[in-house]
């Protein structure tokens, strides 16, 4: 089933007003407020949307709100149902201090078409497009760097690999370096870190390490439009959290998932700079306007495409 393409303008909408209440926020050494600031907006914007919405990928449950939580209902319950993911604010950090890569994100597609990761840890592995069994996480990382380099016709040594900066990702660094690869560290939104892979003009081969489940998710939704390859394998480091896999309906604990198990059917993925990074220029103000670019894509009608918009602030 497809998604109506009415939706796009509608979700550019929400994830650009959400910026724009967590842009008040830059710098001000406070992630919980940026974070806050954009819950509030993108809760109350979602529900003007003629959807009966569910979130699947949200910050918690409902104890923990004000967080926009797993299995909230959205919308005016009025229109077609929704699986939703969201991280209102990937990137408080980057926010709080005033440093590049503070987005506003959601994704969405068709009802029981998104999944519902568990609050754990997820290994990753994205790459763009590329033939069918190259790239696998049960691959060495040397033979899916081998793998890589004869596909794209690229020596190793001009190959990029972007990776989260984290002291579990020490020895993959390593191995990196040993292998002359370019290593691209991040500290943090590792939903940005793979949508590196959609473009060449990013200069980023692959993406690849743990980190958050529920941001595999979201970073499965925005390589979706662009065929690219992704692969997650989920990390359960307890016993609470093998029993809330279970209670998921998750049985296999070391199922490896692609992008295609992940997000089924259409989906529509919108990304909003708070803060600027190398793909979304942040809020920016102009007398009563503020600026922002949005990152949106439709898959099936093959849509995928930065948008800048200029809006009143008080619209």
């Amino acid at each position: 089933m497809t998604i109506d393409k009415k939706f796009i303008d509608q979700f550019v909408n929400v994830t650009s007003k959400a910026a724009l209440a967590s842009s008040y926020l830059i710098g001000k050494k406070d992630k919980i407020a940026a974070d806050k600031a954009a819950v509030d907006v993108m809760r109350s914007e979602l529900n003007k949307i003629d959807m009966t919405g569910k979130v699947v990928i949200g910050e918690g449950a409902l104890d923990e709100a004000p967080m926009l939580f797993t299995g909230e209902m959205l919308g005016t319950k009025n229109g077609p149902s929704f699986d939703i993911a969201v991280d209102p604010v990937e990137g408080t950090n980057f926010v709080a201090n005033n440093l590049p890569g503070g987005i506003a994100v959601l994704a969405i597609a068709d009802k029981g078409n998104l999944f519902n990761a568990p609050e754990t840890y997820m290994n990753k592995i994205a790459t763009g497009k590329i033939d069918k069994g190259l790239i696998d996480l049960d691959h060495s990382l040397k033979k899916n760097i081998k793998n890589l380099s004869d596909f794209k016709n690229k020596d190793i040594s001009s190959l990029t690999v972007c990776i989260l900066d984290r002291p579990r990702h020490k020895k993959i660094i390593d191995e990196l370096k040993d292998l002359d690869v370019n290593v691209k560290l991040i500290t943090d939104g590792d939903v940005l870190g793979a949508i590196y892979v959609s473009d060449p003009k990013y200069n980023v081969d692959m993406f690849l390490g743990i980190g958050g489940g529920p941001e595999g998710v979201l970073s499965a939704a925005a390589l979706d439009t662009y065929d690219c390859h992704f692969q997650g394998r989920f990390i359960f480091d307890n016993e609470d959290d093998i029993k809330d896999a279970k209670s998921m309906g998750i049985k296999d604990l070391n199922k490896k998932y692609d992008l295609s198990e992940i997000v089924k059917g259409d989906s529509i993925f919108s990304a909003t700079g708070i803060t600027t990074s190398d793909i979304l220029n942040g809020i920016k103000f102009d007398k009563d306007n503020y600026i922002s670019e949005t990152l949106i894509t439709h898959k099936n009608s093959k849509f995928k495409k930065i948008i800048k918009n200029i809006n009143p602030i008080n619209e």
